[in-house]
């Protein structure tokens, strides 16, 4: 029974995803939709056809990243709920360095303007990691609101000093050509951003499982009182940690502008950020799980088209499914196995009371 438990519990974010989607049909049902069909089409749209599947990973490219960019610092305790500001700060530093940098080859030219992505997310995530450690501010209010901040930064940007000549509305001038990632899948829109994020995940995985500095990060977020009596600079850790997920997070904005707008627009994010979150709690914050998770909301987002066109489901209801899943996972999260263990127990046969011996018939 205690095996069965374990397992039931391990495959508990699966179990969730599942009562989600059966939830989901539901709701597709109401609308009027077959939820076979819109599912049937979601999958072999989103996964199987050479299009969709290319809409896919462009969609997930930035996703992954950004759930890399909650769980680092979550392993020291730290939450950062502002991946969109700093996918923002990314895409700016992007294009700024895109188009004032001079025409380098492009082994150099694509390399210098993701590093500086990466330092303009590394620098919005790092104000939020100071806050915290040298002056005890929640991170969670500070990287929220630092989201609207940074998304109305890159507007007046693009509104004014980057806005490119009769421009019609916000944009910047377009991104030189030696700027710009190659394509994955030819005659589509998918670039090699997606390697960069599963290389991340691999590299984060491995630092996590395998060396000091992810054992001296857990220490942090589980105990920090142990971790400052084992001589480790928690303040350190705390800015460490969110500027490094910070640094995930603008090198989505960057590969975001470098790879597929070629310009900085005003809201050129449709809430990555926000998305990256629920890819996190979906991966139980393990980078290993994190591919799956972001690959699931990217195939979810590209095929949302998909099944408003296939089977007439709306794109609100595509919407409403990713936030059963959202609070079902978390829900799940929180379920460490006590209830389930309490109904096993409750359906366990009990044994027999053994029959009562009288003392007089024993005598006899």
């Amino acid at each position: 029974m205690t095996r069965l438990r374990d397992a039931l519990v391990g495959l508990r974010v699966v179990m969730a995803v599942a009562v989600a989607l059966g939830l989901g049909s539901i709701l597709i049902l109401v609308t009027g939709a077959d939820p076979v069909k819109a599912y049937a089409a979601l999958v072999h749209e989103s996964l199987f056809d050479y299009w969709g599947l290319s809409n896919t990973i462009v969609k997930t490219s930035p996703i992954l990243l950004a759930s890399l960019a909650v769980m680092v610092p979550l392993r020291a305790g730290v939450y950062n709920i502002g991946g969109e500001g700093q996918i923002y700060m990314g895409g700016l530093f992007g294009t700024l360095a895109a188009l004032h940098l001079p025409a380098l080859p492009s082994m150099i030219a694509i390399p210098s303007a993701l590093l500086c992505a990466m330092l303009g997310g590394a620098l919005w995530a790092g104000i939020a990691g100071l806050l915290k450690a040298w002056r005890g501010i929640n991170e969670v209010i500070v990287t929220l609101l630092m989201n609207y901040i940074a998304i109305h930064v890159v507007s007046f940007a693009v509104s004014g000093p980057m806005i490119a000549s009769g421009a019609p509305y916000p944009y910047s001038d377009e991104i030189p050509e030696q700027y710009r990632l190659p394509l994955l899948m030819p005659q589509t829109d998918a670039h090699i951003g997606i390697i960069f994020g599963l290389v991340a995940a691999g590299v984060i995985a491995f630092i996590f499982a395998r060396t000091a500095t992810g054992l001296s990060l857990d220490i942090v977020g589980k105990s920090p009182r142990a971790a400052r009596y084992a001589g480790l600079n928690v303040k350190t850790h705390i800015v460490a940690s969110m500027a490094s997920g910070g640094m995930l997070a603008g090198l989505a904005g960057g590969i975001e502008v470098l790879g597929l707008k070629y310009r900085l627009f005003h809201l050129f994010s449709p809430g990555y950020g926000f998305d990256g979150v629920v890819a996190a709690f979906i991966a139980n914050a393990n980078p290993a799980f994190a591919p799956l998770s972001a690959l699931f909301l990217g195939a979810l987002k590209s095929g949302a088209s998909v099944m408003q066109r296939a089977a007439g489901v709306e794109g609100t209801v595509v919407d409403a499914i990713v936030g059963l899943v959202v609070i079902l996972v978390a829900a799940s999260l929180a379920w460490k196995g006590d209830l389930l263990g309490g109904l096993i127990e409750g359906f366990r046969l009990k044994p027999t009371p053994a029959d009562q011996v009288n003392p007089t018939e024993q005598q006899s």
